[in-house]
């Protein structure tokens, strides 16, 4: 199970994450997203499960939980394709109007 970890202090290290983590159980996989031209976290990541079980465990235990005064948010991540589509339309080139 993919469990997506937010309001992530920007200073958390994957290993952070992982010993938050690892009371609950086997964890194949932590990934902090960061941004791609700075490499500054982004304040959220992902923490892979391979036992439901466990997963759910580690759900219900740290929904709410405080990491370094932040209050985290976390649940089940979806796949990006498993989301609904875009948030906005596409912006239109300057000076084309609508039709």
């Amino acid at each position: 199970m993919h469990i997506f970890v937010g309001n992530l202090p920007f200073t958390t290290t994957e290993e952070e994450l992982a010993m938050l983590f690892h009371p609950y159980g086997v964890i194949a996989q932590v990934r902090i997203i960061t941004h791609r031209a700075t490499g500054r976290s982004r304040g959220f990541g992902f923490v892979e499960m391979p036992d439901a079980a466990e997963a759910q465990a580690a759900l219900a235990g740290l929904q709410g939980a405080t990491l370094g005064e932040r209050t985290l948010t976390v649940n089940a991540a979806h796949r990006q394709e498993e989301r609904a589509g875009p948030r906005r339309e596409p912006r239109r080139p300057r000076g084309e109007g609508p039709g």
